[in-house]
Parts: C-alpha cells; sequence; structure tokens
C-alpha cells in the first residue's frame, strides 16, 4: 500500500522532462487552447457574419473542417502528419516546432476549440437585439465602435453559458494529448498503472482529478454568468 501511495504520489505531483505535475500540465493545455481559441473565434466570428461570401467562405470552410473531423485525427494530422512534409524539415523554425508533442497538441487543441467558439459567438452576435444596434446607428457609431462598445459585450456576455460548456469538453478531450506522448492526468495514471498493476486505483484517481477541475470550472462560470447576466434575471 505505502508503494503504491508513493508511486501515485511520485506520478501526479511530478512530470519527467516538463518539471510539471500532471494536473499542471492538463490545465496549461486547456488554458493554452482555450486563449487561443477565443483570441481566434472573436474576429472570425464578426467575420462569419459578413454580407460578403468572399470574406465568409474561408471562415466556413475552417469551422466546417475542424468541427466536422474528429479532434484525434487532427491531432495526428499536425503532430505526425506535418512534421513528415519535406518543407518542414528545410525550415528549422517549423522543423523545431513540429517535433515537440506539447506544441503540436496545444496547435490542435487551439484549432479545434477555436472553429466551435467561433460558431458559438457568431450566433450570439446574430441574435443581437436589433434595437441596440439601431440605437448605436442612430448616435452615429461606426462599424468598428458599433461592434466595440455594444455588439461584442452583448454577445459575449450571452455567450457565456454555452462557452462555459465548450470549455468542460475541451478539458475532457485533454485526455487525446496522451497521443503526443504529453505527460498530463491521464498519461501519468497509465504508468501509474504501469508501475503498480492497480488499474482500478490508477484510473480512478485520474477521475477524481478531472471531476475536481470540472466542478472548479462549472462554479467558476456559475459565479460569472450571474455576474455578467445579472440583466436578464427577472
Amino acid at each position: 500500500m505505502i508503494y503504491i501511495i508513493q508511486t501515485y504520489g511520485k506520478a501526479f505531483l511530478y512530470s519527467d522532462g516538463y518539471n510539471m505535475t500532471g494536473v499542471a500540465m492538463t490545465l496549461w493545455l486547456l488554458v493554452a487552447a482555450c486563449i487561443i481559441g477565443f483570441c481566434l473565434a472573436v474576429p472570425l466570428a464578426i467575420v462569419r457574419n459578413s454580407k460578403h461570401f468572399l470574406f465568409r467562405a474561408p471562415v466556413w470552410l475552417y469551422c466546417f473542417v475542424f468541427t466536422g473531423t474528429p479532434l484525434y485525427v487532427q491531432l495526428l494530422v499536425i503532430y505526425t502528419g506535418m512534421y513528415s512534409l519535406e518543407f518542414v524539415h528545410h525550415v528549422p523554425s517549423l522543423n523545431q516546432f513540429f517535433r515537440s508533442g506539447i506544441d503540436c497538441t496545444i496547435l490542435a487543441f487551439g484549432l479545434n476549440t477555436g472553429a466551435y467558439t467561433t460558431e458559438i459567438f457568431a450566433g450570439a452576435i446574430r441574435d443581437t437585439n436589433f434595437g441596440e444596434v439601431d440605437a448605436a446607428r442612430s448616435l452615429g457609431y461606426s462599424t468598428p465602435k458599433l461592434y466595440r462598445r455594444i455588439i461584442l459585450p452583448s454577445a459575449l456576455r450571452r455567450a457565456l453559458p454555452v462557452y462555459s460548456n465548450e470549455v468542460i469538453l475541451m478539458l475532457h478531450s485533454t485526455t487525446l494529448a496522451f497521443t503526443a506522448t504529453v505527460p498530463d492526468i491521464l498519461k501519468i495514471a497509465n504508468d501509474a498503472y504501469s508501475a503498480t498493476y492497480n488499474p482500478f486505483a490508477s484510473f480512478t484517481v485520474a477521475a477524481i482529478l478531472y471531476a475536481c477541475i470540472s466542478f472548479t470550472l462549472i462554479f467558476g462560470f456559475r459565479k460569472a454568468e450571474g455576474h455578467f447576466l445579472a440583466f436578464q434575471k427577472r
């Protein structure tokens, strides 16, 4: 029993080569992917609602590809497929980037959640009250100022409940990081299982850690919704 506890403690409290715990690595993947996805989604959601087909089409194609294919396949294409291309080997920066499992994982996760978040924000923008837009137009707001002061603040607040679900789903998707040999919670749980031959205890600990992170995120988002969506309460 003592050996099992020591093994789990070393496994989940330290990841060789990264100087990070398994929990910290999972949180880093989640935060980095969500930041990339959010920064992509805000401008792309605006373009997604453009009246010009040539502007809308590339964004629609990006969303269609990344929401219509499995994340596991996307990770394999970026991690193993890209490095097999000849031109990648001739560009030092690309060669170094695509050799790193964690870099490829963050890129795949960021592009994937960016596509889903774009659709979420684009829908929220389309649902903006036309009265607010007309009132801003009557005050002489330009289109950039209209988006900055009226549409985006309103849309992002209303999209918060749906976006919180996407963040939770992204947390669950981080379990695919083991494909790129990234020592997240699941990878370390598997290593603990290999060391102790106790799959129930190993993966139960991992499940508890994921559940604790999920409940913490849910609690934080509910508090944020109560603050930013207070105007919707009766």
